[in-house]
């Protein structure tokens, strides 16, 4: 399940009165994200004692002929330790990686098993087809255990089933949840997908309340939803998923909009969100702050949209920003500019206070490939041949004596700090303009610029 899912999931059964434990990755700020008790990441104090307590005794009994776990699979493991030692009612883990190789796949019974919306993702790892996929994902489906779904492409739908099927399991599909269900009320994280998402995590509750002892009394998909789940899923959180900052410096003038897509399909999910956000007035109300306090009585303050983007060298850019780009376009939403930013934040401490570190030497050979990607989709989408973007080029050097590189669409930044002073300062300068910042392709970038803005 992806982390929206398991986090509407751990929200409902938390408003149900039980004790969750909930485990999710990556983390974008401080690894007690990934450990969640009662719905708050676990405490420093408390981690500290579980890690410690783990690593002494994995020391003690590994050699060269067998070493440590790697890092996923200790984090894993220290999951399991915390949730056994705290005494959950219920465990919700999602998935690292896969399925079948998975960490988290140790579970030999658990009591129900879900599989969000599968797409080309970790294609190196996990297959270069939907039916590859599929298969390493429908390795957590255990003999007899119930297992829910979302609606799959059929090449995906076929293989989940003669997977289930080999395990007597009846693979059921939770369908995308009626907004009707919710009294009124908004899911708590934003984008039409995640009522895919709830769908699925009210399937999985349900089941778990039912096998676990727990059925509801007249439960039916025509009426409301019983009150904690309309509670769980209208209260759930989960930071860098559709989520909007006003920037702490310019809370009128610019705007993050945050979303850590990484998978064509999820880019074309955040790129329909922040068109959708940025075309309709009304969720600037939402935020604390009124964009036009500078401005004359029954002026409008215009809009310009920016893309802040870096990927991992794993995924392919070729089918990330096309993608991005024209759902966008669709929307009647072009970027006025395109920043291109490493991922160079090491943090070498445990809190949230710990500061990032910045190489000066980094390399960007892949910001430039990313960057001149860009910038031939740019030139295509005008109908100029794409040769003619090495023409334009411009490199300076910011205030700080970190390297930018500019095209007419698109500038390198060396740091992300320095992207980000950029941003700042020319929102400073045109207090007439708000501006929207789509941050995206990377959950690493999207902790990093976090961590940044909200200091």
């Amino acid at each position: 399940m992806p982390g929206s899912t398991c986090t509407f999931a751990e929200s409902i059964l938390r408003n149900y009165g039980f004790r969750t434990g909930l485990f999710t990755s990556p983390h974008l700020i401080d690894v007690r994200e990934r450990f969640r008790l009662d719905g708050l990441e676990i405490s420093e104090e408390k981690f500290l004692e579980y890690f410690w307590w783990c690593y002494d005794r994995l020391k003690e009994k590994t050699n060269d002929d067998v070493p440590m776990p790697t890092y996923f699979r200790f984090l894993a493991l220290l999951a399991f330790k915390i949730f056994a030692a705290e005494q959950v009612d219920v465990a919700i883990l999602e998935v690292g990686l896969g399925g079948r190789f998975d960490a988290t796949n140790v579970v030999k019974k658990p009591i129900v098993c879900g599989i969000s919306s599968l797409g080309y993702d970790h294609m190196e790892i996990l297959g270069n087809t939907l039916g590859e996929i599929a298969g390493e994902k429908a390795g957590i489906f255990k003999h007899e255990i119930p297992a829910f779904t979302v609606p799959q492409p059929d090449e995906a739908v076929h293989v989940l089933e003669e997977k289930a099927s080999k395990l007597n399991i009846n693979l059921q599909v939770a369908h995308p949840l009626d907004a009707n269900l919710l009294n009124g009320l908004k899911l708590a994280l934003e984008g039409e997908h995640q009522y895919l998402n709830a769908g699925l995590a009210v399937a999985l509750c349900s089941t778990w309340l039912q096998r676990t002892g727990h059925p509801i009394i007249n439960f039916n998909q025509t009426g409301p939803l019983p009150e904690p789940f309309i509670k769980g899923l209208t209260t759930a959180s989960l930071q860098g998923r559709a989520q909007i900052v006003p920037d702490i410096e310019s809370p009128g003038n610019l705007v993050f909009y945050l979303d850590g897509a990484h998978s064509p399909e999820s880019m074309e999910a955040c790129a329909r969100w922040f068109s959708l956000c940025t075309r309709d007035d009304n969720h600037l109300s939402n935020l604390n702050y009124q964009p036009q306090q500078h401005m004359d009585e029954g002026s409008k303050k215009d809009t310009a949209q920016i893309l802040l983007f870096n990927c991992m060298s794993v995924r392919d850019p070729q089918l990330l920003l096309p993608r991005l780009m024209r759902t966008c376009a669709s929307h009647g939403v072009c970027f006025q500019k395109a920043l291109f930013v490493p991922n160079i934040s090491v943090y070498h401490k445990v809190g949230s206070q710990a500061l990032p570190t910045v190489d000066p030497q980094v390399d960007l050979s892949w910001q430039f490939g990313l960057q001149r990607a860009w910038e031939s989709l740019m030139q295509s989408d005008k109908g100029v041949e794409p040769s003619n973007t090495d023409q334009a080029c411009e490199e300076v050097k910011d205030d700080t004596g970190m390297r930018v590189t500019s095209f007419k669409n698109s500038s390198v930044f060396s740091s992300l700090p320095s992207a980000i002073k950029w941003l700042r300062d020319t929102a400073q300068k045109d207090r007439f303009v708000c501006f929207q910042v789509l941050v995206t392709g990377s959950l690493h970038l999207i902790g990093d610029v976090l961590r940044l803005i909200k200091k």
